[in-house]
């Protein structure tokens, strides 16, 4: 089987080379898909990102991983593919938001997260758009990150988060299952814990 994997604003498909890595050694075939959220629109990357998707989908089964702004990505993407298009075999989705974030609304309006987020930072920041973002129809695997900061000097108070996004902003009931890991945000896609995940998952796709 082959893995997609979309990585997170402001990174590059370097960031997820450990992950990418240990897939490989299990047995897995690897692609990743590369986009600056700065320069190109919401619309433009779900666009590009879908034609990727339907290359790999002709070549036989496969899953899709994506890592923060890079699982609301593959969401859209996979929601409008072709009809008739072989549909991935799991969806992970790594500290990615389901529903606004609480950091991009309290940042959309200031000048340097407009410039280096672009129009991907205000979708983050948009409850109505990113309510038009469905779930996939698919398994869907949640990997979230619990090692943030919490209490009263916390944006997030006492609930449990990864230092970006809260477990509130990576949950929905169309999750099929949720796995907790003592990481933060940003180390997530480097993540040993992350790959086994996804290896375990996709052998017993592969049963």
């Amino acid at each position: 089987m082959l893995v997609l994997y979309v990585h997170g604003m402001g990174r590059s498909p370097l960031s997820g080379w450990p992950m990418l890595r240990r897939l490989r050694q299990a047995g897995l075939r690897t692609s990743v898909f590369g986009y600056v959220a700065a320069l190109e629109s919401f619309d433009s990357i779900v666009r590009r990102l879908r034609k990727h998707i339907e290359h790999i989908a002709r070549q036989g089964p496969y899953a899709v991983a994506g890592h923060s702004l890079g699982g609301v990505l593959l969401r859209a993407a996979l929601a409008g593919m072709p009809a008739g298009t072989l549909q991935p075999k799991h969806v992970f989705l790594i500290g990615s938001p389901v529903s606004s974030a609480r950091l991009a609304v309290k940042l959309k309006s200031r000048w340097v997260f407009k410039l280096l987020a672009g129009d991907c930072g205000q979708l983050l920041a948009a409850p109505e758009r990113m309510s038009t973002v469905s779930g996939p129809q698919v398994p869907t695997t949640a990997i979230v990150g619990v090692a943030g900061l919490r209490g009263r000097l916390s944006p997030f108070g006492d609930e449990l988060n990864d230092g970006v996004v809260s477990d509130s902003e990576v949950s929905a009931s169309w999750i099929s299952a949720k796995v907790e890991l003592r990481q933060l945000h940003t180390f997530l896609p480097a993540s040993a814990s992350v790959a086994d995940i996804i290896v375990r998952s996709c052998a017993r796709d592969t049963d």
